[in-house]
């Protein structure tokens, strides 16, 4: 008999697919067999998932993308999908399929409701998103990321927190070590793609720090391609040790290093940033969809794990002030790292894992 298999269907960015790869190595590592439903463009962000995952790309679309024909045959590429997705689960039938989000899952959660194969979804966001707010009356467990989630009425909701890769897990509760007058590590990260307001603002309220502590700061900030020459030229002007790049891969080693982070509120920053426990200023991206990313931050926030700058408020000597207040205050800089990681789940891939196998022995 063969192995119980789990589809995960899943969008194309970093914060659908990061706790998509968290699932999936847990899976694997319960003796399940584990294939990544998504589309061509989710399929680029699949390099971080293990070997035996198998990638299986279904055709999908999105109204917000695209000309007049596009959109018209936005229908009938999902119509496709649902279809393709349908026949694979007829020949391999899944146990269970999770869905994490983004328009490429929908023909995998679709052909599963329409075979009535146990289905769950995982919503990052304190708010949920498009696709998932269409799917979460229609599954047996809506898996929650951040807590508490805006949910319909109806639905079946648990806290199983953001599951966060193998190598943030490796690094989870590293002892923090706090500011003084030595190397300070300060990361910059905006999301999969960056952030254009922080590489405008960031800099020179880093260059305006007073010297004492500028002198000390070696900072990694992640920038759109397009901007990181300009950063890296401003940074060197300024004789500030920075290293710039549009994507970092090993954001884990840095963050674990790192004093202070400075970051969108994403929730698998969010995630990363409790499970490690490090001191952040987050800056929520004002155009998510019903501000999401203010919902992430607010337990962080409130627990006093980070401050948070509305981005219409985001100018930089305040920013200056708020850096040079954390990192003057060493006490105050561990408190904060403390409160952090006070609100990590380190075994939320273990949580949405035990649902998963929940609603598989619910079908037997």
């Amino acid at each position: 008999m063969a192995d119980p298999l789990l589809v995960i269907a899943a969008g194309g960015t970093g914060g659908h697919m990061f706790p998509a790869q968290a699932l999936a190595e847990t899976m694997l590592a319960r003796g399940w067999r584990v294939k990544l439903s998504t589309d061509a463009r989710g399929a680029r962000y699949a390099g971080g998932f293990p070997q035996a995952v198998e990638v299986v790309q279904t055709a999908s679309a999105t109204f917000a993308r695209g000309g007049v024909l596009a959109r018209l045959m936005v229908p009938f590429r999902i119509a496709g999908g649902v279809i393709g997705a349908a026949l694979a689960m007829l020949r391999d039938r899944p146990s269970v399929v999770a869905g994490f989000g983004g328009y490429p899952a929908i023909p995998a959660m679709a052909a599963a409701w329409a075979l009535r194969i146990p289905r769950l979804i995982h919503e990052q966001n304190g708010v949920l998103g498009r696709v998932n707010r269409v799917f979460a009356r229609h599954v047996g467990r809506v898996a929650c990321g951040t807590w508490p989630t805006a949910l319909p009425e109806g639905t079946s909701a648990v806290h199983t927190g953001n599951p966060v890769r193998g190598a943030i897990l490796a690094r989870a509760a590293a002892p923090y070590i706090a500011p003084g007058d030595y190397p300070m590590a300060v990361l910059v990260i905006g999301g999969s793609q960056g952030a254009r307001v922080l590489s405008d603002i960031v800099p020179p309220a880093l260059a305006a720090l007073p010297e004492a502590l500028r002198r000390n700061i070696r900072v990694s900030h992640q920038a759109r391609a397009e901007d990181a020459d300009r950063v890296a030229a401003f940074y060197d002007e300024q004789m500030i040790a920075a290293e710039v790049r549009p994507f970092f891969d090993d954001v884990p080693e840095r963050m674990a290093e790192a004093q202070l982070v400075i970051s969108r509120a994403g929730a698998s920053s969010i995630a990363d940033l409790s499970v490690i426990g490090r001191p952040a200023i987050l800056i929520p991206y004002a155009a998510a969809t019903a501000d999401h990313q203010t919902a992430n931050a607010r337990q962080l926030a409130e627990s006093g794990g980070a401050v948070v700058i509305a981005e219409a408020d985001l100018e930089v000597a305040p920013l200056t002030d708020v850096v040079t207040k954390i990192l003057s205050d060493p006490e105050g800089a561990a408190a904060m790292a403390a409160a952090a990681l006070a609100c990590g789940l380190p075994d939320a891939a273990e949580r949405l894992a035990a649902e998963v196998e929940t609603l598989a022995q619910g079908e037997k």
